[in-house]
């Protein structure tokens, strides 16, 4: 039995490659604030202290009821989120943020690595899913690809995006403002399926392979289950026809995804 208060190794990132800057693709982390919510010290120092020294802003809360405040309050490029947390569930403030309208990243950390729980945690709004325990590398390679999709994105240009306003329920997806509209509304959007759309958009009426997305809006290194891509299309696909949307995302049996004009059947 582990003695009171002290980590199980099965819990603690294993420090290494990441002590140094990484060499990944590069990204402009000048004001990227980065928000660890994680209540073990074990973990929270190290990662604290490497995410510092790669550059970024980052701090660091032990409670899910800080968490949600610090998030509303101070709106991160990207959270880094313990699902065992001393006041509750992770997944209950990935929930409250993202239907309080957080747009930002969320990297999910957990030691609960079943199949179920990754499906659970990317429904209620998580971005990314990593299983402790973890490389401080890989965690920040996760963390860079994230912030990288999102920049990448928000530079993309779109023929929708060009038109300065929308009518009826027409879809525009501003990349630059990470924004998207069904007619004048806005559409509440995560990260991923922000992403997601402007992949899709940029390239409406033709099909995107289920690998195309996976490496352009995902990582072309990511090693998870492809349910990731049908939990977030499935959000995704739910929100654009909530929004009253004029377009439908089709899938297209064993090849991939396509998005087209016209609202999908009642």
């Amino acid at each position: 039995m582990d003695a009171p208060g002290t980590p199980d190794d099965r819990d603690t990132p294993r420090p290494g490659a990441a002590d140094a800057p990484g060499d990944l693709d590069s990204i402009d982390v000048v004001g990227q604030h980065i928000l660890v919510v994680e209540d073990d010290d074990g973990i929270a120092l190290p990662l604290v202290r490497t995410l510092t020294r790669e550059g970024y802003e980052v701090e660091r809360v032990a409670a899910g009821a800080e968490a949600i405040q610090r998030v509303l309050a101070d709106g991160p490029s990207l959270v880094v989120l313990d699902l065992g947390l001393p006041d509750m569930d992770g997944l209950d403030v990935c929930r409250r943020v993202r239907d309080e309208g957080f747009e930002g990243g969320i990297v999910i950390l957990t030691a609960r690595d079943g199949e179920l729980d990754r499906v659970v945690g990317l429904d209620v709004g998580a971005d990314d899913y990593i299983a402790k325990p973890f490389a401080l590398a890989e965690l920040l390679a996760r963390l860079r690809a994230l912030l990288r999709r999102a920049s990448s994105a928000s530079s993309a240009s779109t023929p929708a995006a060009a038109a300065a306003t929308a009518s009826g329920t027409a879809l525009t997806v501003d990349p630059d403002a990470r924004r998207a509209f069904a007619g004048d509304r806005e559409i509440s959007l995560s990260t991923k399926e922000f992403d997601l759309l402007a992949n899709l958009d940029r390239q409406r009426g033709s099909v995107v392979t289920r690998e195309k997305v996976m490496d352009e809006v995902w990582d072309e290194n990511w090693f998870g289950s492809t349910k990731t891509l049908d939990v977030t299309i499935a959000r995704l696909r739910q929100k654009l026809e909530d929004s009253g949307a004029d377009v439908r995302i089709t899938t297209i049996r064993g090849i991939g995804f396509r998005l087209d004009d016209g609202a999908a059947d009642a």
